[in-house]
C-alpha cells in the first residue's frame, strides 16, 4: 500500500515578519506613562501591608472599598421589573436623561430652560462633554479658537482641547505660598485675556487642588467675563459631591446664566452616582431661542455621529429613574451628601493630626479646600519619600484623593507626613 504523502509541519513563526523587514510602526515612539495610572501601578506592587493609594480619583467607603450607592440599587431593581430592550439610543443620547441633568445643574427655573432654548446632548461621561463642546467650539465658535485652562487644571483637560483643534493657553489660578486661590492673579488674567476668548472653569471642586472661588468672588469673575465678552464653559464633575447641596454646588453655573451668559456645560455623574464605569455625563449650551437651539442641536449630532455614534444605554437610565423619582432622588441627594461628609470629616481630622504633630507649616488650607481632592503643599522630594519609606502613593505635585482617608489609615498617614516635612522618614 503506498504511504500517503503529509506535508512537513511548520514551526509557529516566533514574531510576523514584515514586508522590507522593517515594520509598519517602527517609527512610533513610547509616549509617557500616564502619572495617575503610574502611582496605582506603583501602589499595586507594593506589599507592605501598611499601604495607602491616595492618587485614584474614586470616592472609597469608611473601610477603603468601591462604594455602590443604595439609589444606584434601587434603580437597577426598578429597570429589571420594566424588562428595557437594549436597542440605540438617539445619536443625542436618551431624552429622559438629558432633560433631567439640564434641569439639576440649571436648576428648575432656569430661565432658558423654560423657553426651551438649552442644547443637550448625552455624552461619554465628562471626558466625552469637553471633547464634544471642545470639538464643537473649534468648528462654530467665530471669535477665537483659544480657550485658557486655570493653572494648574485636571491632566486631561489639555489634551482633550488641543485634540479639539483649539489652542490651549492658562490663567493663573493657585497660590503655592498660601496653598490657597490667587484671585487676584486671575481677575488680572481675565481682564488681559483678548475679547471673547474661551475660559474654562470648574464649577465646584476644583481639580486637583480643591480650591474653590466664594460667591462674592464667583460674581466678580462673571462681571469681567461680561465685561470682556468671553466665552464661559463650566466644566462640572462634582456637582453635590462638592460641598453635599447640588444646589450650592451649581451656583456659579446658575449665577452665569441668571446674568445672561450664554454658558457651555459638560457634566459627568462618575462622582456623584459612584456611575464610574457607566460612563455617564451630559454637554450642554445656552442658546437664544428655540429655533437656535434646534440648529445647534442638529451640528451636535453631526460632531457626534463619526465619533462613536451614539452613547451608552444602562448608566444614563439608571441616572434619569434617580432624577425622575422622588423618592430615589432624596435618597441619592442623602448619599451624596454623606460621601461629601464623610471626606469634609477626613479634612479636619488630618488637620487636627498635623497640628497635634506639631508639624511644620499651617495646615488650615486642608479644611478650606473642597471635594474629593487635595493640594497638600507637599513637595516632590517629600512625595517621592513617602511612597518609598511609608508606602503612601499620591502624585509627584502633593495632591491627594481625601477619599482614600479613613480612620483606619488617617493616623499612620498623618505621622508619616508629618516626618517627611520634618524630614525624619
Amino acid at each position: 500500500m503506498q504511504a500517503i504523502a503529509r506535508p512537513l509541519a511548520r514551526a509557529a513563526p516566533k514574531h510576523v515578519r514584515c514586508i522590507g523587514s522593517v515594520s509598519a510602526w517602527s517609527a512610533v515612539p513610547a509616549g509617557p506613562p500616564d502619572p495617575i495610572l503610574g502611582v496605582t501601578e506603583a501602589f499595586k506592587a507594593d506589599k507592605d501591608p501598611r499601604k495607602i493609594n491616595l492618587g485614584v480619583g474614586a470616592y472609597r467607603d469608611e473601610n477603603g472599598k468601591p462604594y455602590v450607592l443604595n439609589a444606584v440599587k434601587k434603580a437597577e431593581e426598578i429597570l429589571v421589573q420594566q424588562n428595557p430592550d437594549k436597542e440605540y439610543l438617539p445619536i443625542t443620547g436618551l431624552p429622559e436623561f438629558t432633560q433631567a441633568a439640564a434641569k439639576l445643574a440649571y436648576g428648575a427655573d432656569s430661565a432658558p430652560l423654560l423657553s426651551k432654548s438649552v442644547a443637550a446632548t448625552q455624552s461619554i461621561s465628562g471626558t466625552g462633554a469637553l471633547r464634544i463642546g471642545g470639538a464643537f467650539l473649534g468648528r462654530f465658535y467665530p471669535h477665537s479658537k483659544t480657550i485658557y485652562l486655570p493653572n494648574p487644571s485636571w491632566g486631561n483637560h489639555t489634551p482633550i482641547f488641543r485634540d479639539s483643534g483649539l489652542e490651549v493657553k492658562t490663567y493663573r489660578y493657585f497660590d503655592k505660598k498660601t496653598v490657597g486661590l490667587d484671585f487676584k492673579g486671575l481677575t488680572e488674567d481675565l481682564k488681559s485675556m483678548p475679547e471673547k476668548s474661551i475660559v474654562l472653569l470648574h464649577a465646584c471642586a476644583h481639580n486637583p487642588t480643591g480650591v474653590d472661588p466664594t460667591p462674592e468672588q464667583w460674581k466678580e469673575i462673571s462681571d469681567i467675563v461680561k465685561e470682556k465678552q468671553l466665552f464661559p464653559f463650566f466644566d462640572m464633575a462634582y456637582q453635590g459631591f462638592a460641598s453635599g447641596s447640588t444646589t450650592r454646588d451649581a451656583f456659579a453655573v446658575r449665577h452665569f446664566v441668571s446674568e445672561g451668559h450664554q454658558v457651555a456645560l459638560s457634566q459627568s455623574f462618575a462622582k456623584n452616582m459612584g456611575l464610574y464605569g457607566e460612563r455617564v455625563g451630559a454637554f450642554s449650551l445656552v442658546t437664544a431661542d428655540p429655533e437656535e437651539r434646534a440648529r445647534v442641536d442638529s451640528q451636535l449630532k453631526i460632531v457626534i455621529r463619526p465619533m462613536y455614534s451614539n452613547p451608552p444605554l444602562h448608566g444614563a437610565r439608571i441616572a434619569a429613574t434617580i432624577l425622575r423619582n422622588d423618592d430615589l432622588y432624596g435618597l441619592w441627594e442623602s448619599e451624596v451628601k454623606h460621601m461629601a461628609g464623610r471626606i469634609i470629616d477626613m479634612r479636619h481630622r488630618l488637620h487636627d493630626n498635623l497640628v497635634t504633630l506639631n508639624t511644620p507649616g499651617d495646615w488650615q488650607h486642608i479644611k478650606r479646600q473642597i471635594g474629593m481632592f487635595s493640594f497638600t503643599g507637599l513637595t516632590q522630594p517629600q512625595t517621592k519619600v513617602l511612597a518609598e519609606k511609608a508606602h503612601i502613593y499620591m502624585t509627584a505635585d502633593g495632591r491627594i484623593s481625601m477619599a482614600g482617608l479613613n480612620s483606619g489609615n488617617i493616623d499612620y498617614f498623618s505621622e508619616s507626613v508629618s516626618k517627611a516635612v520634618k524630614g525624619e522618614l
